[in-house]
């Protein structure tokens, strides 16, 4: 039941938003009773929740090469791939479509996912890969921004070289300098 449920409730986001997106709805499409859904996931909110959680932590698994610009081009990689689909980009807009019932949940919702993805800018660091004191967090922005920007503002293409051209770019400001220079400007 949770499975049908939860891809039921992805499909009506990407297709329909937040506002089709009721408890009603998602269970109609599923089969199950709205009842069922409710005892499960109590409010609408964990329903939404629950199933972008889902969707988007299989699609975007966080990798562990031993290499800190592998790590962020399969990463970020695998993250152009979701945005260039249909559910990715649904998706993405919901995260930012206005919803007061859902900013608490969408913030905690963001908050893990980015920290989740720190984790590989962390290692890196522990590696000397980076240099001490890298921002993760920011690191982390500077290429997801470009990419979440191309899907919600211009609608560009990005080829199979934009990845690994931003992974570069962030991470050029991160590397430890052989010329004793102090890491960044």
């Amino acid at each position: 039941m949770r499975q049908a449920v939860l891809a039921a409730a992805v499909d009506i986001l990407a297709t329909e938003g937040l506002a089709g997106a009721t408890v009603a709805a998602v269970a109609g499409a599923a089969g199950v009773h709205e009842t069922s859904v409710y005892r499960r996931w109590k409010t609408r909110e964990n329903l939404i929740l629950d199933a972008l959680t889902t969707e988007l932590d299989a699609a975007l698994p966080i990798p562990d090469t031993g290499d800190v610009r592998e790590d962020l081009e399969r990463f970020f990689g695998s993250l152009a791939s979701l945005l260039a689909g249909a559910h990715g980009r649904a998706l993405l807009r919901l995260s930012v479509e206005r919803d007061d019932s859902l900013d608490e949940s969408r913030r905690a919702y963001w908050t893990d996912r980015l920290d989740r993805a720190a984790a590989m800018v962390e290692r890196g660091v522990e590696r000397g890969e980076l240099v001490e004191g890298t921002d993760p967090g920011l690191l982390i922005e500077a290429v997801s921004g470009p990419l979440f920007a191309r899907v919600l503002l211009s609608g560009a293409s990005w080829g199979d070289t934009l990845v690994p051209r931003l992974v570069a770019l962030a991470l050029d400001g991160s590397r430890p300098r052989t010329d004793g220079g102090s890491g960044g400007s």
